[in-house]
């Protein structure tokens, strides 16, 4: 499955992306927000996402959904944004992201998880994406905002970087289908 927008193709990452992913999460400032990111994030730990992520893509009921971020005009991999712990029975996912250091400030998480939201409650007929955002991670939490995302409440010392060995208190927040549909209706106006 391939999503396009105006800047981005998001697609399953395949195996000529290993420099990509080794080159934007082996930057202690991209994999310090990710629990299960080591440093330094290696070739092989790359091949071990791509592989998982394959396999996961050519399941018939998936439990995530992971895109790579490509940007078109470098045809280069600079992020990933996904769907994982997709419960189909309650109608929720989690939402991930996370984008190249390089890439930063450029409204590339913006565009990508348009149509990664759009997926979750349009195809998979989900009616609530849930986003974890580590209380320091000031962006992190800022796109939670933009996209309606409401603050549900703060797991204490609830995550540990694997890159750093830091436990962080985590924002939770929600998202439900009715409120996405409302902020869409209300952009559209302006």
């Amino acid at each position: 499955m391939r999503l396009k927008t105006q800047r981005l193709i998001l697609r399953s990452p395949a195996k000529k992306d290993i420099k990509d992913l080794v080159e934007g999460l082996n930057n202690l400032e991209v994999s310090r927000t990710f629990g299960a990111v080591p440093h330094p994030y290696t070739t092989r730990d790359a091949l071990r996402w791509i592989n998982k992520c394959s396999k996961e893509f050519r399941k018939k009921e998936k439990e995530s959904y992971q895109f790579g971020i490509e940007l078109k005009s470098e045809r280069k991999l600079i992020g990933g944004v996904g769907l994982d712990h997709i419960d189909y029975f309650n109608g929720a996912a989690s939402i991930g992201y996370w984008v190249n250091k390089e890439y930063w400030k450029q409204g590339i998480i913006s565009e990508a998880m348009k149509p990664v939201i759009n997926l979750a409650f349009n195809k998979l007929k989900l009616r609530r994406i849930y986003l974890y955002a580590h209380v320091p991670n000031k962006p992190s939490n800022n796109v939670a905002k933009k996209f309606g995302f409401t603050l549900e409440g703060t797991l204490r010392k609830s995550h540990k970087s694997k890159a750093t060995g830091e436990i962080y208190s985590a924002n939770m927040y929600g998202l439900l289908k009715e409120d996405w549909t409302k902020l869409k209706k209300t952009q559209n106006k302006k």
